[in-house]
């Protein structure tokens, strides 16, 4: 059994509440934060670590808080990132509903270190259900006297906020979230400036997403230099992966990076292998904005070498043969998935989410549907897959944010590794109408006939 540092005590009755939660340790990294460690020191424990953004970046937590301006005098801001809107991924929303002090404790340790007094969780405006459970446990912690004015004796005061969103993917692009956090329209801003010169109300500000905040914690309590010797190289710690699709146990596993892909999708303490007796057709390993991978490349890279569940071994041989951890939406197909649909399906997405404010993304991902939807319901042209090539390329890397890249990257890969499927689909487009398509007949059987 793998190391539990953020689920260990999700399954213990009552946790959600403060006592149950205290009880069990809880928010012992703030009296040892406050007591006995500088702001410094606990972003130094944090650096050691080796923890990495949890959202999808992976850029190094500790690091991040470094650059944080702490000579403008001008107040600081945590906020936490839970507008987790990413198609395939839902542990945030896991952490949240059954463990919400977890995520407490995390940005009042976190808040301390960065010298912020007043911090935000943003939400998406989805996951009302779980805004009222984080409300609840904020009143809760601050009854007993671990938010407010003089927290624990120490001196340091921090006011803890939920702000619900409207429902935006954008949103979850960090500046769009601090736009929409002060009240206005959630387009993202040009970079620079970062938000950690100027961000919230044009202060020094830190965003990090829910997991990342959960895991301070266990590191301040432990040390950085013991959570650094769990994983495997730069990919340190554990993971939490939000695992769907046809396999036999989808849900939210805690994982230690370095795992291998096959035993996580094969073992019975995880996925336990497909849900039928139809073979793997491919897979998403980070969410619906990284390249999928065809069943060749998912057990072994391009070079032989296992694939292991790290940001490394993921992205070895960069697009052409590998993909991303991203934010841990491992999403699972048989051979009875269409690919077509699949990614005409994440188009759609992307289109819709669009903020429209960069006219490569509002006008591409628009085309991209079309297309996509064209060629999957039996109208396709020749011309259509380089088309779509097209005008994928000239969306990636052209846009203020990453949407635009995340919108073109599952075309590019789909298309890299799933060309015939797309040749198919336009050359015999009597036989795809039906929606089921592959269903009856698998597309490995149709080349094969």
């Amino acid at each position: 059994m793998s190391q539990k540092i953020l689920l260990d005590k999700i399954n213990v009755p009552g946790i959600k509440t403060y006592d149950v939660y205290r009880a069990n340790g809880g928010y012992a990294s703030v009296e040892k934060a406050l007591k006995t460690l500088t702001p410094d020191e606990v972003v130094e424990e944090v650096k050691t670590s080796g923890l990495r953004g949890r959202g999808g970046a992976g850029f190094p937590a500790g690091m991040k808080w470094s650059f944080i301006d702490k000579k403008s005098g001008k107040p600081r801001h945590l906020v936490c990132n839970a507008d987790e809107s990413e198609p395939g991924t839902f542990k945030d929303r896991y952490l949240m509903e059954f463990i919400p002090h977890l995520l407490i404790e995390g940005m009042i340790t976190s808040s301390y270190a960065l010298g912020a007094n007043l911090s935000y969780i943003y939400i998406r405006g989805e996951y009302m259900w779980v805004y009222k459970i984080l409300e609840k446990a904020i009143n809760e912690a601050k009854a007993a006297g671990f938010l407010g004015k003089n927290i624990l004796g120490s001196g340091y005061d921090l006011e803890l906020y939920v702000h619900c969103g409207a429902g935006a993917y954008i949103c979850g692009e960090e500046t769009a979230l601090i736009e929409s956090l002060e009240g206005k329209r959630g387009n993202p801003r040009i970079k620079p400036p970062f938000p950690a010169i100027s961000g919230l109300w044009a202060n020094p500000t830190v965003v990090n997403n829910v997991e990342t905040i959960a895991t301070v914690p266990w590191i301040i309590n432990n040390s950085g230099a013991d959570y650094a010797k769990i994983g495997i190289g730069r990919s340190t710690g554990t993971k939490l992966i939000s695992a769907s699709g046809h396999v036999k146990n989808p849900g939210v596993y805690e994982i230690e990076l370095g795992l291998s892909v096959y035993e996580f999708m094969n073992s019975d303490e995880y996925l336990g292998g497909m849900s039928s007796d139809r073979p793997l057709k491919a897979f998403v390993p980070g969410g619906s904005s990284v390249p999928v991978l065809p069943a060749n490349l998912i057990y072994k890279t391009a070079n032989g070498e296992d694939r292991l569940m790290t940001y490394e071994s993921l992205s070895d041989g960069g697009f052409a043969t590998g993909s991303m951890l991203g934010s841990g939406g491992f999403i699972v197909y048989n051979d009875t998935a269409c690919i077509v649909r699949n990614t005409w399906n994440f188009s759609r997405f992307y289109h819709h989410e669009s903020c429209g404010q960069c006219s490569p993304c509002r006008e591409g991902t628009g085309w991209m549907e079309k297309v996509l939807h064209r060629i999957e319901n039996g109208h396709g042209r020749e011309e259509d897959i380089e088309l779509l090539l097209s005008i994928q390329s000239k969306i990636e890397g052209n846009t203020i944010c990453p949407l635009g890249d995340a919108a073109a990257w599952p075309v590019a890969a789909a298309i890299r590794h799933f060309r015939e499927e797309f040749e198919y689909h336009i050359r015999f487009p009597e036989k795809i109408k039906n929606r089921d398509h592959f269903v009856a007949e698998p597309f490995s059987k149709v080349i094969m006939s």
